[in-house]
């Protein structure tokens, strides 16, 4: 798509020769899968990130994600990479793309801290004909509303957002992170790249720049749309999980396998997507895009009532673990209270070291405020100290004399997992993922 002044036209350029300095802010889940794609194409690119450790270990050419080897970032060191907390380094970027965290606080509101941070820190360095792009999850109106507002307010040159074709100042677009950590099956670069741009240039320079590393982009009419999009494909998840997570409750009542009937009706060839029960949704987006829409939907006097039911569905499947871990228990003349619980499994889905939202952390405190003694096992993580919403301080319990503990509860169902020898050596085992499916035991309790 051509572009006709002359400052977008040599951005366009350099864009399409891999001369652009690129910026990604925020070297996590999303920020260095993102950086590491820009780099096997030949870009320069700068990692920000505000963590010092981070900084270190990418300099150093290591690694802190267990599914990126040491060696990917050694090769895109080889490109020009390289990490650093000086934001003054931003006026030397040609695009920034911002993959900041967009959490819930301890009220299930938005928590845009980390956004309006970021862009107050930056906010000094803008110059004229900058991209900038924001790609952190959040609801419908944030570019707008949240972070343009302080990019212009904190910049010392009076530097606006370009609004119209033709205006100078810097450019602003919207594109929602698509990643799926522990997925193989689809290579990162076939993931279409949704495009939002505050005005058709914007549009056009951040589909040009995604287009050098993505297969396919999906231009839309404005940052908005482009937020919205990021949630419906989320909500959608969501609901769907939230449907198979109630019905797992009734089939538990009446006897009926929800995993068998799961299996049987996905062989219908059209109208079915099979979705599948669990202890609790995790990671950054499902358990927390529902809350952020509901939340803004609120301003325009509306109520998402599916939505919410489907979020307080969701939220309450730790607490339903407990009552099936009690009621195991029971039957074997034990107390939740002063029993021996081992919980196999952090993070928050099979393979992977996130345990951002995971909902073994909630399943772990309940369990403990009902006074039982909790240990856990997780190859991903060798301890777990204090995060935002759980403070557990804890180690890594090896797989050893399993029939120490009472119970046996699986929340995450790792690969790595011997399943036949763990039903074996315990008095009791939980299953809150099918991960015993085809086993044949007494002793395993289906959850």
């Amino acid at each position: 798509m051509p572009l006709s002044a002359t400052p977008l036209s040599e951005l366009e350029s350099r864009i399409a020769a891999r001369r652009a300095q690129i910026g990604v802010i925020g070297m996590g889940y999303v920020g260095l899968p993102l950086t590491l794609l820009f780099s096997e194409q030949g870009f320069c690119v700068t990692g920000f990130d505000i963590d010092s450790s981070k900084v270190e270990t990418l300099n150093s050419g290591g690694s802190y994600i267990v599914r990126i080897p040491g060696s990917e970032v050694v090769k895109a060191q080889a490109s020009g990479f390289r990490a650093t907390s000086a934001y003054t380094e931003i006026a030397q970027m040609d695009a920034i793309i911002i993959c900041v965290p967009t959490p819930l606080d301890l009220y299930h509101q938005p928590d845009l801290s980390y956004i309006e941070q970021t862009a107050r820190a930056i906010a000094p360095h803008i110059r004229e004909g900058q991209l900038i792009i924001l790609e952190s999850t959040t609801y419908p109106g944030t570019t707008d509303e949240v972070l343009i507002p302080i990019l212009e307010s904190g910049n010392p040159s009076g530097l606006r957002a370009v609004r119209k074709p033709g205006d100078s100042g810097f450019h602003v677009a919207f594109s929602p992170e698509r990643e799926d950590p522990g997925n193989d099956t689809v290579a990162r670069r076939d993931i279409p790249k949704v495009i939002g741009g505050l005005e058709a240039t914007a549009t056009a320079l951040a589909s040009a720049l995604y287009g050098s590393i993505f297969n396919r982009t999906i231009p839309v009419s404005s940052p908005a749309t482009a937020e919205m999009t990021k949630l419906l494909e989320n909500i959608y998840r969501c609901v769907n999980i939230a449907l198979v997570n109630e019905l797992k409750q009734l089939c538990d009542r009446m006897g009926i396998n929800i995993f068998e009937v799961i299996d049987a009706a996905k062989t219908k060839p059209f109208g079915y997507q099979a979705f599948y029960p669990g202890p609790g949704l995790g990671g950054h987006c499902i358990p927390i895009d529902p809350f952020y829409l509901s939340w803004k939907a609120k301003q325009f006097d509306f109520r998402t009532r599916f939505i919410e039911l489907a979020g307080e569905v969701n939220t309450n499947m730790p607490y339903y673990v407990i009552e099936k871990t009690s009621l195991a228990l029971n039957k074997h003349k034990k107390c939740l209270n002063g029993a021996s619980i081992l919980v196999l499994g952090l993070a928050y889905k099979r393979d992977i070291d996130d345990l951002r939202e995971s909902p073994s952390l909630t399943i772990i405190e309940l369990l403990r405020k009902a006074g039982a003694k909790v240990s856990y096992n997780d190859p991903f993580f060798p301890k777990v100290g204090r995060g935002r919403h759980y403070d557990l301080n804890m180690t890594c319990t090896p797989l050893e004399d399993l029939a120490q503990y009472d119970a046996v509860l699986i929340v995450t169902d790792h690969s790595s997992y011997d399943y036949r020898r763990i039903v074996a050596e315990s008095q009791i085992v939980v299953d809150t993922r099918n991960a015993t499916k085809g086993i044949k035991a007494n002793n395993i309790v289906h959850c």
